[in-house]
């Protein structure tokens, strides 16, 4: 077949096609999120972006009891959320081949925190695969579901950032055979984890650890380069090109199954060097088996526990630890590129409810005047609406993890706190975990305001659908969910929806929902301006302007001062009348349409 250029999540995607996969489910999160959508492109995949990552994983063992094969993807902390269906299809095994693909962000371009997915392969018992390059990305994918067949048992892929999006050649190979109709056997004590069955299958899940620990003996995935008997280097995934480079006269064991380890096989190659080292992202994780076997090796003593690695990184530590000599000096690296603030898009939606926000709770003032104590409790949550807690808008005080943020407010609340808590949630968030947290609220009574700001789509991820957008990951229309409609059925009584572009209504939706003696909900709407590319007629700033500053705290990126300090907007990417939101705060009627300016 002909070579292709593709990223790691398009390699994935076209393995998985390749294997025969039929169904696959996800969350979007960065940096998986391109898997799914590089999957949608094949006809005979059903794909769909389910609610969260544990109905994603659920749908996928749902489809791999008929006997087809699925896969699940989602990052690293999405499995957090998946854990119980993680740990109930390694408990029961699978049916059709089934794949998890955990996407790791060492370094934390977009997370909330670094943690490594590898220690969920040793907690559910499953083999773990780690691609070090697109080819791999395609290559795993496809043993992934061999393996899964083979052995019983869901298999975890874990590529990581730079895998993901770095781009390489892939020498695709003739996709799988597979024609099947799908079909469930029933088979209670496989699948129906009452007590007595799970006790049954327990032991069998160690059975399993065991034979693929003797089949990692022999795979080619596990494979040694012989090179210098002074240094012997043990490695996975994408680590493996950066000590490549550093280190090119070095033996290397690359091990693509981190789990379970080929303890023969390590063996065999440590005794034949002098010195060994485990470089490695993210964890010990190699290392702390290497060591149980009664291996000395050189790890995470000498090189970084926490963010992405590189060869400069590497080089470094290396010589840091008096491994090596200094080499080079660095390559330009992260720290001599430019800084900038992570902004709200010019037309935001969100830049009018967290303009109120601020203004209601005293978060920001005119250049000038004296800061008072901060009013309101803003419980946040995960997505673009984040950025409300930046400068100069100052509008959240927590953010956990997916959907936490309603919970939060209701624990305050609960808590005793003296003011009503604000809980501030996205639409696809609040499909993803709020509902949960809402429900809870609801059935406990807790007086709080929710604010769900609705722009109809997953956008901080790319723009992906969700239940409440009813948009399918290939553009097609489906039922969707009306957030009004839900939030009343589950049993809230104060709901309002106000058009996020104006202001008067949403400051009124927002202090009644406040003021009211019960659980208040308020929708707060507009269409995401990256997503509809609708483009009015930018606004000017005119003379009445006296440089108050008061649209600069709308936080908008398209309102600026000049090197005089006059305030101007750019007019290539100001939205005009499908905003408005700094004319409408300005205080002297400075801001207007560029062609009735004076």
């Amino acid at each position: 077949m002909e070579r292709q250029l593709l990223s790691g999540n398009e390699a994935i995607a076209l393995g998985a096609a390749h294997a025969g996969v039929r169904v696959a489910a996800a969350y979007p999160g960065t940096p998986s999120t391109e898997i799914l959508e590089a999957a949608a492109r094949f006809p005979e995949i059903y794909t769909e972006w389910s609610s969260n990552e544990a109905v994603a994983v659920e749908v996928a063992l749902g489809a791999s009891y008929t006997g087809v094969r699925a896969m699940a993807s989602m990052k690293h902390v999405g499995l957090n959320v998946a854990a119980d269906a993680f740990m109930a299809a390694a408990t029961t095994g699978v049916r059709g081949g089934l794949v998890i693909i955990s996407a790791d962000d060492p370094g934390i371009h977009s997370s909330q925190n670094e943690q490594d997915s590898r220690n969920y392969a040793r907690l559910g018992r499953v083999p773990c695969l780690e691609p070090a390059d697109s080819q791999e990305a395609y290559t795993f994918t496809r043993l992934a579901f061999e393996l899964s067949e083979e052995f019983d048992t869901p298999v975890l892929l874990r590529p990581t950032t730079r895998v993901c999006h770095s781009k390489s050649v892939v020498q695709p190979v003739e996709p799988a055979a597979i024609t099947l109709t799908p079909q469930f056997v029933h088979e209670p004590a496989k699948l129906v984890m009452l007590p007595g069955a799970a006790r049954g299958r327990w032991p069998k899940l160690t059975e399993r650890l065991e034979k693929l620990a003797a089949w990692g003996e022999t795979a080619e995935c596990n494979h040694i380069i012989n090179g210098s008997a002074e240094l012997g280097i043990i490695t996975s995934g994408i680590s493996f090109h950066y000590a490549r480079e550093v280190f090119p006269e070095a033996s290397f064991l690359k091990l693509g199954l981190s789990y379970p380890l080929p303890e023969r096989k390590i063996k065999e190659f440590t005794a034949g060097v002098s010195r060994i080292m485990v470089i490695e992202e993210n964890d010990g994780f190699l290392e702390l088996q290497l060591k149980a076997m009664g291996l000395s090796v050189i790890g995470k003593a000498a090189f970084p526990r926490t963010g992405e690695y590189s060869p400069d990184i590497i080089r470094a530590a290396a010589a840091g630890a008096g491994l090596t000599r200094p080499g080079n000096p660095a390559a330009a690296g992260d720290t001599e590129l430019a800084k900038r603030p992570p902004l709200l898009c010019p037309g935001c939606p969100h830049a009018g409810i967290y303009f109120t926000l601020s203004s209601l709770g005293h978060r920001s003032v005119l250049p000038g005047r004296q800061a008072r104590p901060p009013r309101l409790t803003i419980c946040g949550d995960i997505g673009c609406y984040t950025l409300g807690a930046y400068a100069p808008l100052s509008a959240m005080d927590t953010c956990g993890c997916m959907g936490a943020g309603i919970s939060q407010a209701a624990g305050m609340a609960r808590a005793g706190l003296p003011e009503k808590p604000l809980a501030v949630i996205g639409d696809s968030t609040f499909m993803h975990s709020g509902i949960n947290s809402l429900l809870n609220a609801v059935y406990n009574q807790a007086n709080i305001c929710v604010l769900i700001l609705d722009n109809a789509t997953t956008a901080m991820t790319g723009h992906q659908g969700h239940p409440g957008s009813g948009v399918s990951p290939a553009g097609e229309r489906r039922n969707n969910v009306v957030i009004e409609n839900l939030v009343r059925g589950a049993g809230v009584a104060d709901v309002t929806v106000v058009d996020a572009f104006d202001l008067k209504a949403v400051r009124n939706a927002v202090k009644q929902g406040l003021a009211a003696g019960q659980l208040a909900v308020v929708i707060v709407r507009g269409d995401c301006p990256t997503l509809t590319r609708k483009r009015g007629k930018p606004r000017l700033v005119n003379e009445k302007c006296d440089d108050c500053g008061a649209c600069l705290l709308v936080g908008c990126s398209a309102i600026q001062r000049d090197e005089d300090g006059h305030i101007f907007i750019d007019r290539s990417v100001c939205v005009g009348e499908y905003c408005t939101i700094c004319q409408q705060v300005c205080p002297r009627g400075a801001i207007v349409e560029a062609e009735t300016a004076s």
